[in-house]
């Protein structure tokens, strides 16, 4: 296609090219593209990613199942019996490998799909112009020719030129650095010009502040300024603690299983066993030990977790994030719209005097109706409060509201005067006026600058929130600038009421009892703050305020950080000190947000969190997203995260304890015996049976104790768990040892057969135990686990006296054989309960 090399050929200086020339080479028009146009430049380009979706993903996915060294050495040493004439037991092995592998796929593969439906529920989407009319698309659909429609929130999918621009403004610090916000406007621009200087040029990873746009996409994917550098830079998500801890406890396992194996294989060899069996045992050995399905089990747990919060109206972004958020013992949120109901009033408009103003209405009217930038609540309070005649005025010109002035100006026309009409926080409004005018007309000097800063005060602690409006007569100017804003006369102030929702109390109040601090970051006064904490805390709040946190030393932050409930006054740069400070302190933290300002902080927090309806840049960096605004979603939303964590923890401790003390003994015994206790393909069935019950774990049920506080990963825990438990197993193993051959003077067969049967059963009924602190007969499992724990024992039942068995090795035993397991099994099950209690008991001292 001939657009592509042409488009390539533009790709290193766009920048420097005028508009009908880009469209002419992108064979492009103003109108966008046709859908025909669209499919045919999907197939050239491909999907609008940094990284390429995975060809061949089902086959890709079936042989990561299989990437085990052990795992592959296990398949080459049973290639190795064929060699050896041994076929039918190298089939065997290969059969069982083969149907774990699949096993594992099936369930991650379905849990692939499962969180592909709910991920494709909060994908960013991109507006573009396709065939003449405006429509939505994933961004991953952008193409190069489409035509971008931006608005202040919306993230930039692709690198493009402008080709029309408002008052826009663009936050490129992820690519330049720049802390303020960049103008942008249109007309080309040298080629040699700097990335930072770029001001016609629109690049991904980028969001826009302010204003409206128009841009023709020339890159995507890979080939734009972000896809570069990441592609330089290989940037990975960062790990979180779930993570962390599954990479410790794996490297942990590999330990203990190469010291095991090696010394087994060193210690039959010596004694003259066959090398080619001793290594197979061994091997086989090292699968007991290890729990390969413990990544399957993960996914199937995260994906089945993503399900049930999907159903709580919270759709899950990163599935390890899941884990994170049952951990999360602090939960840092805005204020409006989360803990108020978010649908701000205008409740009145006074004068510097505190008295009712139609001037102020007017006024803050007109800033409200005329600005283009961001969609905020408080403007759309003022516009729905009423409706004055705006015939007399013209719009001129604006300068959107930033986060560091923290007001919105415009110019309008009147007459032959324009008039600058500035909104926003009293301070920094203050900082611009010279004079204020009274009720009748007069102006005076600011000297009562106090006054107005004590009336909005007392507004504040009454909970209202109040912005001053201000204004400016610039003659015949129809230009405005930001240096406009000077000399300006303050005229009163704006209040809005915006009541916290009615169940809010309640919902904090589950939250602290399900061991979840609440922490509010906002930019509101103080007074407002701390009037809100009024009504949902238990006691007067520390207030930290912005100015106080700006003089702060990072050691002083955290510890006042964790002292303090409420943030007040907050800027956007803030958020992240913030939150890093509370991360310092040993919590595991959330943060709720859904501005354009709240990027950085959903970055910073353990686990970030947005809403649906929450701009582009905020869904785009939150794991967790919300399709109602509303902590009563968050908070259950954590009890299935701790669920999750739950079952998980579940199969580590089944996978550390009668695995460990099964594999273990057989490692003891081979010692002692002129024969290998268990055959290989024995020890490999005896690993893929118990896998079962433990694939059933993530429908399990939770106690609802659990549920309330947060779990974190605990090595030093998972380690003691496994040593106490697995010497436990280990000492009926050697129990059942020695009845078999001491006391019923079985021989090989029987005797492998008798501990196949008692490995088996007592690894399923243990899972039953481990799986709660409870007594195992009061805390019911899920229908699942109890099935396949039940078909998993009937099956260990009856395959000795099937074909089958005679295969893997297995003989027919005597009733009094299946009576002295079947006791030793009871005396195990109730041991294990015993020692529970007493292990609980010691932890918790």
């Amino acid at each position: 296609m001939q657009v592509a090399s042409e488009t390539l050929a533009v790709a290193g200086a766009f920048w420097s090219m005028s508009a009908e020339q880009i469209l002419r080479l992108l064979r492009t028009a103003p109108q966008g593209l046709t859908a025909k146009e669209v499919q045919e430049r999907v197939a050239v380009y491909g999907a609008n990613r940094l990284t390429p979706p995975r060809r061949s993903g089902r086959l890709r996915l079936l042989l990561a199942q299989y990437r085990s060294p052990i795992i592959l050495i296990l398949i080459i040493a049973a290639l190795l019996s064929f060699g050896l004439h041994d076929i039918t037991d190298a089939m065997i092995i290969l059969s069982i490998v083969g149907v774990s592998g699949l096993l594992g796929f099936w369930q991650e593969a379905h849990a692939a799909d499962a969180v592909a439906r709910l991920l494709a529920l909060v994908e960013v989407k991109a507006t573009v112009l396709r065939d003449g009319s405006p429509q939505e698309i994933p961004a991953a659909a952008v193409v190069p020719g489409d035509i971008l429609i931006l608005s202040a929130g919306a993230s930039v999918p692709a690198d493009g030129l402008v080709l029309e621009a408002k008052d826009l403004f663009a936050d490129e610090a992820t690519l330049t650095g720049e802390t303020y916000p960049v103008e942008k406007t249109t007309g080309p621009l040298p080629a040699d010009t700097p990335l930072a200087q770029r001001r016609n040029a629109l690049f991904m990873g980028t969001h826009i502040i302010s204003g409206l746009a128009q841009a023709v996409v020339v890159q995507t994917g890979r080939r734009t300024e972000f896809g570069r550098i990441s592609e330089r830079l290989r940037v990975r998500a960062p790990e979180t603690e779930f993570e962390r801890g599954l990479r410790r406890f794996g490297y942990f396992l590999l330990e203990v299983t190469l010291l095991l194996v090696i010394g087994i294989f060193a210690i039959n060899t010596y004694f003259g066993r066959p090398v080619l069996e001793a290594f197979l045992f061994s091997l086989a050995l090292a699968v007991g030990l290890t729990p390969q399905l413990l990544p399957a089990i993960v996914s199937v747990n995260l994906a089945h977790g993503a399900r049930e919060m999907a159903q709580e109206k919270v759709i899950v972004k990163r599935l390890s994030s899941i884990e994170n958020f049952g951990s999360m013992n602090l939960l840092c949120s805005d204020k409006t719209g989360t803990l108020t109901e978010g649908k701000l009033r205008l409740d009145a408009a006074l004068d510097a005097q505190g008295q009712p103003s139609d001037k102020v209405r007017l006024f803050g009217y007109l800033n409200a109706r005329f600005e283009t930038g961001f969609a905020d609540p408080i403007d759309e309070a003022i516009r729905a409060s009423d409706r004055p005649d705006l015939a007399a005025y013209t719009k001129l010109d604006e300068v959107p509201y930033d986060f560091i002035r923290k007001r919105l100006s415009i110019l309008v026309s009147v007459g032959d005067r324009s008039l600058v009409i500035s909104k926003g926080a009293v301070p920094n409004l203050l900082q611009v006026c010279s004079k204020v005018e009274q009720a009748d007309g007069r102006t005076q000097d600011i000297s009562a600058a106090e006054q107005i800063t004590r009336l909005s005060e007392d507004l504040a602690r009454r909970g209202f929130r109040a912005l001053g409006v201000a204004w400016r007569d610039l003659g015949s100017e129809k230009v405005l600038t930001k240096e406009c804003e000077a000399e300006m006369t303050f005229l009163g102030l704006l209040t809005f009421a915006d009541p916290v929702k009615p169940d809010l109390v309640q919902t904090v109040d589950d939250l602290r009892r399900l061991g979840v601090t609440l922490k509010v970051i906002t930019g509101d006064s103080r007074y407002v703050a701390a009037h809100l904490w009024a009504q949902i805390g238990p006691a007067e709040p520390e207030v930290l305020t912005g100015p106080e946190l700006h003089l702060m030393r990072e050691e002083a932050l955290v510890r006042r950080a964790h002292r303090a409930q409420v943030f007040a006054e907050v800027e956007p740069s803030q958020k992240e000190r913030i939150i890093l400070a509370l991360k310092k302190a040993g919590n595991v933290v959330g943060f709720l947000g859904d501005g354009i300002n709240d990027a950085s902080a959903l970055h910073a927090a353990d686990v970030g969190i947005s809403v649906d309806d929450a701009v582009d840049v905020a869904k785009e960096a939150a794991d967790i997203v919300l399709l109602e605004k509303n902590l009563a979603v968050l908070r259950n939303g954590i009890k299935v995260g701790r669920k999750t964590f739950a079952n998980t923890l579940k199969y580590v401790f089944m996978a550390t304890s009668a695995n460990f003390g099964n594999m273990f003994s057989m490692a003891g015994t081979s010692l002692f015996l002129p024969y290998l206790p268990m055959l290989p393909k024995q020890i490999l069935l005896t690993n893929l049976l118990t896998d079962f019950p433990e694939m059933a774990i993530a429908s399990d049920s939770v106690d609802p104790e659990f549920v309330q506080t947060p779990h974190r990963w605990d090595l030093g825990f998972i380690r003691r768990f496994m040593i106490v438990f697995g010497l436990l197993s280990s000492v009926f193993d050697y129990l059942t040892f020695g009845t078999l051959l001491l006391v019923l003077h079985a021989d090989a067969t029987r005797l492998r057969t008798g501990w196949f049967i008692e490995s088996v059963i007592s690894a399923a009924l243990i899972v039953l135990v481990v799986r709660s602190r409870r007594l195992f007969f009061r805390s019911a499992p899920g229908r699942y686990l109890m099935l396949a724990t039940v078909g998993s024992i009937i099956v260990t039942l009856l395959l000795p006296w099937i074909p089958l068995g005679r295969l893997f090795g297995f003989a027919p035993l005597a009733f009094s054989y299946v009576a002295f397991v079947c006791l030793i099994i009871l005396l195990y099950v109730g041991a294990a309960e015993f020692v529970k209690r007493l292990f609980y008991r010691k932890i918790r001292q």
